[in-house]
């Protein structure tokens, strides 16, 4: 007779059966010991999260075309999706922030770097260390954001430099922000079934 389901183990956030990922094609996602991927985010292919990287509830990343790097420190949010073309990596720089519901397709995010909400940056753009996308802004292909740099609007274009403006205590505190949320998740939330 199987064991009754309230008696199993409670598993943890951090629980690989409850996390969704994927091989393709004989590439898996690398996830450090220490990365915490939340269990709805899903990982398809030749994903790579770096030490202390954190990919939230409902994003998406599929390296089926080309790596995806979540480099060291860097936060996913949730429902963000990212993926790039054939031959074009996409690369989210240490201590970077992809807000929510963004879509990274085929770009290079700088340091610490922040993408805010619902933002959308194509392939080939580069957002600068240390730089700010606006809210619901689209970078355009192949577009370069500057080092330290605010950009907004669909196309992007450059507002004025992060520091000295409201922007630079958001692009300052997200890291680690969301280092510690990220601990947070691991040891506080459980698995209740559904």
């Amino acid at each position: 007779m199987p064991t009754p389901r309230s008696t199993w183990p409670a598993p943890t956030c951090d629980d690989p059966r409850l996390m969704p990922s994927f091989s393709f094609e004989g590439l898996r996602p690398q996830i450090a010991a220490d990365a915490f991927v939340a269990p709805t985010a899903t990982l398809i292919g030749d994903v790579i999260v770096e030490a202390g990287a954190s990919v939230w509830y409902n994003a998406v990343i599929r390296a089926d075309y080309a790596p995806v790097i979540v480099r060291r420190g860097a936060n996913i949010q949730d429902g963000a999706v990212l993926h790039g073309p054939p031959g074009l990596t996409t690369d989210v720089g240490p201590g970077a922030t992809v807000a929510h519901n963004c879509v990274i397709h085929g770009a290079v995010l700088g340091e610490e770097c922040l993408i805010a909400n619902g933002s959308v940056v194509l392939d080939g753009a580069t957002v600068g260390n240390r730089s700010l996308v606006a809210a619901g802004s689209l970078v355009a292909a192949g577009f370069i954001v500057p080092d330290g740099t605010l950009v907004a609007g669909s196309p992007a274009v450059v507002k004025r430099p992060v520091a000295g403006s409201p922007a630079e205590f958001w692009v300052r505190a997200n890291p680690s922000a969301y280092a510690e949320l990220a601990e947070r998740h691991r040891r506080g939330t459980e698995y209740l079934g559904g």
